[in-house]
């Protein structure tokens, strides 16, 4: 039985993983945690904020997904798109899902990731 999800991973090109720091340490406000050894050599980074993960692996013939993309709740959403924006990250509301107020972004690489918070 499946209890809860442990993370997610997206893909990266090699090199990218400054970028990477910049915008989900910087820009997004969460923290890089170390990946073990092992895995370490193999490039990326991982990064944590509560109990959510995302790592982002190293992927030859990289091609961000079009449409495939982690689902983020956030609280005070409105303050923390502006603090995206302020940072130089793409917004993009998107009303169309009830109930929730919801924007888009993309990190450097091309990531596609949503933001929502359920409205009353």
């Amino acid at each position: 039985m499946i209890a809860a999800l442990d993370h997610v991973q997206l893909a990266a090109p090699e090199g990218s993983e400054d970028a990477l720091r910049a915008y989900y340490a910087d820009i997004l406000g969460m923290t890089e945690i170390p990946k073990p050894p092992a895995l370490a050599a193999r490039g990326g980074c991982w990064f944590q904020a509560g109990p959510v993960q995302l790592h982002l692996g190293i992927e030859q013939d990289f091609r961000p997904a079009k449409k495939a993309h982690p689902g983020l709740r956030v609280t005070g959403i409105e303050a923390y798109a502006a603090r995206l924006a302020e940072r130089g990250a793409e917004v993009r509301w998107d009303g169309d899902l009830p109930g929730h107020r919801r924007f888009f972004s993309h990190d450097p690489v091309g990531n596609r990731l949503e933001f929502l918070e359920r409205v009353a």
